[in-house]
């Protein structure tokens, strides 16, 4: 049996070699399990092989099915289609796709579409109810009881009339 590597390098970024394939490649954000099954389907891997075992032409061979997608695959298998820039179909992973998910924030904020303000703002953007399921680390609410010893808290009692 070939040694095995620890850490190998695919797509930018460092992968586990204890893990399977094709679990190893859902950890490439923007990879996910679709993806990853037809490009073990496509290179003929076994997708219970150890990534640390894989050759370095398997490997070359990820990488470069990685870079450009749009080969092999169809079009609704990739994650940004009808780009609003070059108006392709295109597969961002890694660093790019989150390059591209803020500039298109930062675009509906400039043009301030609902869903940009609605980024501005703090709120929900896909119609989520605003009474209470968004607040996550805002406060909710004041409670009578902690209004009450905040109020305490701050006001020294002072003796009325007595001396």
């Amino acid at each position: 049996m070939a040694d095995s590597k620890q850490i190998v390098k695919i797509a930018q970024d460092y992968l586990d070699g204890n893990k399977t394939v094709f679990k190893g490649l859902m950890k490439i954000k923007g990879v996910g399990f679709m993806l990853s099954n037809a490009i073990c389907n496509v290179l003929e891997i076994d997708k219970k092989k150890k990534i640390g075992i894989l050759d370095e032409k398997e490997i070359e061979g990820i990488n470069k099915l990685l870079e450009n997608p749009t080969e092999r695959f169809p079009s609704w298998m990739l994650n940004r289609r009808k780009d609003y820039l070059t108006g392709g179909d295109l597969h961002l992973i890694s660093s790019k796709l989150r390059l591209n998910h803020e500039l298109d924030i930062k675009r509906l904020k400039q043009v301030k579409s609902y869903r940009g303000l609605r980024h501005a703002w703090g709120l929900p953007v896909r119609g989520q109810r605003t009474r209470a399921h968004f607040r996550k680390g805002r406060a909710v609410g004041v409670s009578k009881k902690s209004q009450v010893a905040q109020a305490k808290a701050k006001k020294p009692e002072t003796s009325k009339g007595k001396k």
